[in-house]
Parts: structure tokens; sequence; C-alpha cells
């Protein structure tokens, strides 16, 4: 049986400069001229799963208890888990080795109905601020964080993963079919603060450097 293709719904209008074959996706991990940031990254072929349970404060994930709260995340080897409310947390898989999904129909890939970006680099909260009024300066919340709601008018998971004087940055995730307008509209407000599409490789080094 041939391998089935698997297509980003994300498009950026910039030159990839190096690709890799991955689970059957075509990753960009560096463009063309990257330069400095901030940067716009599609991570949308990272592992993503919904886990939904009447009862999910005692349900482990991975080895890992999910956080108490709603709001509450928790990252431990290469997972990020967000509590969303009172019977729903949202999975994502940011490094590592490729996990095998638990046999519990709680779980629900959500890999390729999703769009899956990062917004990192200066001035990231400057660009946030036009296209929604969530608030990720908020001095009660410590990173990493989930905020849920309108972003650009379209409903969005986003978790800041770092906020410092120096460099900020947020994961957003939302309908894959948003992909194009949600892409358009985030250059169009970083426009002016020189944010550019980077690769996988950009990712990476930043996250290594938050979380080693």
């Amino acid at each position: 049986m041939k391998n089935i293709i698997r297509r980003s719904p994300v498009s950026f209008d910039s030159r990839p400069a190096k690709t890799e074959m991955r689970d059957n996706w075509t990753v960009v991990l560096e463009y063309e001229a990257e330069e400095t940031g901030p940067y716009l990254i599609d991570l949308s072929h990272r592992a993503r799963w919904d886990f939904q349970d009447v009862d999910i404060s005692k349900i482990q994930t991975w080895g890992m208890n999910v956080p108490e709260s709603p709001g509450q995340c928790l990252f431990k080897n290469g997972i990020l888990l967000n509590r969303m409310n009172l019977s729903q947390v949202s999975i994502w898989h940011l490094s590592g080795a490729k996990l095998g999904v638990p046999d519990n129909p709680a779980f629900t890939d959500v890999t390729d109905t999703t769009v899956f970006l990062a917004l990192f680099g200066k001035e990231i909260f400057s660009i946030t601020e036009k296209l929604t009024s969530l608030d990720f300066l908020d001095p009660s919340k410590e990173t990493p964080f989930l905020l849920q709601g309108p972003f650009s008018h379209v409903p969005c998971q986003i978790v800041a993963l770092e906020k410092t004087a120096e460099r900020s940055g947020i994961l957003i995730t939302c309908s894959r079919g948003y992909a194009r307008d949600m892409i358009a509209s985030i250059l169009k407000a970083g426009k002016e603060f020189g944010l550019r599409p980077a690769g996988e490789n950009a990712f990476t080094n930043w996250f290594n450097e938050l979380w080693g």
C-alpha cells in the first residue's frame, strides 16, 4: 500500500531552503533569507490529541497527571498537557521520539484537522494585541499557561511559553479550515515588526533554549 501524503494547511510565500520527509509530511526545516525574527513557524506536522473524560483528573497520560485547573499546563518528556476545562485536555507533542497513542477511546487525534503555529521573538505581544484581547501579560500567570478565545476572530487554543523583555513566544492551534486567513492576518499584523516565516529548526533552537 502506498503511503498517504499528508499536507500542511499552511502555505508561506517564501522559498524553502531545506526540507525533510517525516511521517509522510514534507517538513520545512529552513527558509531562504530567514535572517532575524520575530518568526512565524508552521508546526502542523507535530502530533496533537484531544483527551476527554468525565473524571479526567484520575487518568494519566504517558505517566503524567493532568494539570489540576483549567488554564494550567504541564511540560514533561517532550509533551505539553493543557487543561481546557473540567473534562478536557489538549496534548501537544513538541519534541522527542514518536509516541504510541494509548488504546483509549478518550483520545482523539486532531493533527490533521487543526493548524498549529509558533510565534516567537521580539515584540510578539505588540503583534498579538492587534489580533486579540486575550491578556498574555497577566502578571499572575506563569508560563506555560493556556488561554482560549478569539484570535483574529477565530476560536483558538493559545499557550504562552515565554514572556520576557528580550523575547516572547506562543503556540496557537485552531481548526484547519482557518489556516489561510490566520496566516494572512498574523503576517499583516507583524509586518511593521519584521515578522517573517521560519522553518522548524528555528523553533527547535528556541524550544531547546527554554526547556533544554
